[in-house]
C-alpha cells in the first residue's frame, strides 16, 4: 500500500479527483465503487465540476443502511444521489445501487453480487476509513462474508452521523464483502480529520488484524491511501510515502 500525506483536505479532495479522472482516462467505462459519509464529499464535489471527464463510467453503491431507502435523508443512496449520481446525470444502466429498503435484505445482497459479477470486477474502489477500521460496513470481527451480505453493525457505526436524528432501529447494514473490495483492480482509501489517527496508526503498523479490517488492504497489490495532515499526525507517516 501506497500513502501520500495532504497538507489539508482540500487537497486530499484534488489529488483523490486527479487520479480518478486518470484511470477514466484509461478506461472511460470504467466501475468505481462509492463510498459514502463525509470524507469523500469533498472529492464527490471536484468531480462534479467537470462531468464530462465520467460520462462513460458505471459506478456502484458501497454500501447502505437497512431499512432505509433512498428517500431518506440518512441513506447512502441519498447521499450518493446529491452527490455523485444526480451533478454527475448517470443513468440507470450505469449504476448499480442497494436497496436498504429491500423486503428481503437477504435476496437484495444476492441481487447486488450478481450485479456486480456481470460488470465488474470494481475498475476503482473508493473506501472511507471507520473509526473502528471498518471498511464498508465490514465491521471487526472474526470471520468476513467476502462478498454482499448483511452485516450488524457495530455500537460505533450505529452513532455514525448520517443516522443522526434517525431513532435507534438501524442495526444491519447491506454491503460489498471484503472479497469485493480486494478484488477491485485499484483500490483509493480516503482518511480525513484526527478522529481517524487511531484506526490510522494501526494501518500503519502494516500487519493484517481481523480486529481492523483496513489491515487487509495490505494484501492488496495496488492501494493507494491519501491522508491529510491531521490524520496522519503521530502515526508515522506523517509527512512520507509508505
Amino acid at each position: 500500500m501506497q500513502f501520500s500525506v495532504l497538507p489539508d483536505p482540500e487537497a486530499l479532495d484534488r489529488e483523490a479527483a486527479a487520479l480518478i479522472w486518470e484511470a477514466a482516462q484509461a478506461k472511460p467505462d470504467l466501475l468505481i465503487c462509492l463510498a459514502s459519509g463525509d470524507t469523500p464529499t469533498g472529492t464527490y464535489a471536484v468531480l462534479a465540476t467537470d462531468p464530462g471527464r465520467l460520462a462513460s463510467a458505471r459506478f456502484i453503491q458501497l454500501d447502505e443502511w437497512a431499512g432505509l431507502g433512498a428517500g431518506d435523508p440518512g441513506s447512502c443512496a441519498a447521499y450518493l444521489e446529491s452527490t455523485v449520481r444526480g451533478p454527475l446525470a448517470v443513468p440507470a444502466e450505469r449504476w448499480i445501487g442497494i436497496r436498504g429498503d429491500a423486503p428481503d435484505a437477504t435476496a437484495e445482497c444476492r441481487r447486488v453480487a450478481t450485479a456486480l459479477a456481470a460488470a465488474g470486477p470494481i475498475d476503482l474502489c473508493i473506501l472511507g476509513l471507520g473509526r473502528n477500521g471498518h471498511l464498508g460496513l465490514n465491521e471487526p470481527a472474526q470471520s468476513f462474508d467476502p462478498s454482499c451480505h448483511v452485516a450488524t453493525l457495530a455500537e460505533q457505526s450505529r452513532s455514525h452521523p448520517m443516522l443522526a436524528g434517525i431513532d435507534d432501529s438501524v442495526r444491519e447494514g447491506l454491503t460489498l464483502g471484503l472479497g469485493d473490495i480486494l478484488r477491485s483492480r485499484r483500490i483509493l482509501l480516503l482518511v480525513s480529520g484526527a478522529a481517524k489517527r487511531e484506526p490510522m496508526t494501526g494501518l500503519a503498523e502494516r500487519r493484517i488484524a481481523p480486529q481492523l479490517p483496513a489491515s487487509f488492504l495490505w494484501l492488496h497489490g495496488d492501494a493507494v491511501c491519501l491522508c491529510d495532515e491531521d490524520a496522519a499526525a503521530g502515526t508515522g507517516l506523517h509527512g512520507a510515502g509508505a
